[in-house]
């Protein structure tokens, strides 16, 4: 096995929640409105710290795009996917960019975002009194 090599990033920094390697900042985010199979995921012009997976063609809810999980390279846990291409002309902009799952990263102040958290958030803002 090779030598791993880890950029270490400063600022409002995302990370892996289970061995805290840095993927992101919070300068690199374009949206925090995307969801994935387990609740909210964020649009990331750039990562750092992961392996690519194989490509595969992914049905979504914005149609058929060509993806590759993405994984740390700390810990090997997949923590999202990449946008290799996408076939509705209206999602191009998504190509080359990354999503990393919510619940599978830690936020720049060390929280850790779960799904039971959000249910009650949601919860609470529907619930009438």
């Amino acid at each position: 096995m090779g030598r791993l090599f880890v950029i270490t990033l400063e600022g409002n920094i995302y990370s892996c929640k289970y061995c805290k390697t840095h993927f992101g900042l919070a300068d690199h985010i374009m949206s925090k409105s995307f969801q994935c199979r387990h609740g909210k995921a964020y649009l990331f012009d750039k990562v750092v710290n992961v392996t690519l997976g194989e490509k595969e063609e992914r049905v979504m809810l914005t149609g058929m795009h060509t993806v590759v999980d993405i994984f740390c390279v700390g810990c090997g846990s997949i923590v999202g996917w990449k946008y290799e291409a996408a076939q509705e002309k209206d999602q191009k902009y998504k190509e080359g960019r990354f999503i990393l799952e919510r619940f599978k990263i830690l936020g720049p102040d060390g929280s850790n975002y779960s799904i039971l958290q959000e249910a009650q958030l949601v919860g609470s803002d529907t619930d009438e009194p």
